[in-house]
């Protein structure tokens, strides 16, 4: 009876650990949902992240749990995984998040967590015990989801410039101001779609690794998917204003019709791989697209340095996470 009711105690405490990454998740992301209508002053900070988290929760009606299929049973082999890899997977996803906050990096939550479950596997088992074509889909989504977000962000940019030729800017600028609100939303609705769901595959695999559910189950179970989109709402309503600042102004100065362009380009991106149910990065999405409307207008409109630094960012993210979660999967098995 003892050992079942510390077992017990060992999942709470890490299903509490992993609901904390998700309220992360929001609060670190926030600025891919934002900082287009803040920067162009269509909706002040408050309204804003209040306007995303209640997208961010709405999502739950409107994805199936595709991606939380490819996180909780694509990314490891079954029976690998056990509280200690659960432990060691989201102190480096966490540890990660803190680190690009404090320093307004906008780095890849999605693949701090992927990175997480990657270096604490292979501290335990090697890997071997990872399902390479999940790895190596979500690795790949990595390059994609910015190439995709860039190309629809310019193509948009280039048919509303074509569309709109010969109306005037005030008036542009007004119509424009009331459409970013639609694609602000759309874009929240796929954040919220594609990345409470990593948590909610983290939390179904620890579940059945440690017999809480059966691994036959056609889906999680509703209380976990109902607490990972509350989470992240929560995180997104708290909003990380550092990397708001990164994303809406220092990339490029984008005006409201650039913002819907952005918006909508990354959205439509994350549509298409929640649908395919491929993990991929909010933050890398709609940096893509922010810097495909800039190179519209002129490649100098792009402060690339300001972008490369992102891009080694991204590059670290999945090594960096793994091994912090290597070195927490050790330190978890010294503590219990």
């Amino acid at each position: 009876m003892e050992t079942v009711q510390t077992a017990l105690w060992v999942v709470i405490i890490l299903v509490a650990l992993a609901l904390i990454f998700d309220f992360m998740n929001g609060f670190h992301d926030a600025a891919n949902s934002i900082a287009t209508v803040v920067s162009t002053g269509v909706l002040k900070p408050t309204q804003a992240v209040v306007f995303a988290a209640f997208f961010n929760v709405i999502a739950i009606f409107v994805f199936h749990l595709s991606v939380a299929a490819t996180v909780g049973k694509g990314i490891v082999q079954p029976g690998v995984v056990d509280t200690h890899v659960a432990f060691g997977a989201l102190v480096g996803a966490i540890t990660w998040n803190l680190i690009t906050w404090y320093y307004g990096i906008p780095s890849s939550s999605s693949h701090a967590l992927i990175g997480g479950i990657v270096g604490s596997v292979m501290a335990k088992s090697g890997a071997g015990s990872l399902v390479a074509s999940g790895i190596l889909k979500t690795v790949a989504f990595i390059f994609v989801s910015p190439l995709l977000g860039f190309l629809l962000g310019s193509i948009m940019m280039v048919i509303v410039a074509w569309t709109f030729r010969r109306a005037r800017p005030s008036k542009i600028d007004k119509w424009f101001r009331r459409l970013q609100l639609v694609s602000a939303g759309a874009y929240s609705l796929g954040h919220g779609g594609n990345d409470a769901q990593k948590t909610i595959g983290i939390i179904w695999l620890l579940l059945i690794a440690t017999g809480y559910t059966a691994s036959t189950d056609a889906a999680p179970p509703t209380w976990v998917i109902i607490s990972c989109y509350l989470a992240i709402g929560m995180g997104t309503m708290f909003g990380g204003w550092r990397i708001v600042k990164t994303m809406g102004q220092k990339i490029t100065k984008l005006k409201p019709v650039g913002g819907f362009c952005a918006e909508t380009g990354g959205a439509l991106t994350l549509f298409i791989a929640t649908a395919l149910g491929i993990p991929v990065s909010t933050t890398h999405t709609i940096t893509g697209a922010i810097v495909g409307v800039g190179s519209t207008q002129r490649a100098s409109a792009v402060r690339w340095g300001v972008a490369g630094n992102i891009v080694w960012a991204w590059i670290l993210t999945i090594p960096a996470s793994a091994f912090v979660a290597a070195i927490a999967y050790w330190l978890s098995l010294q503590l219990y």
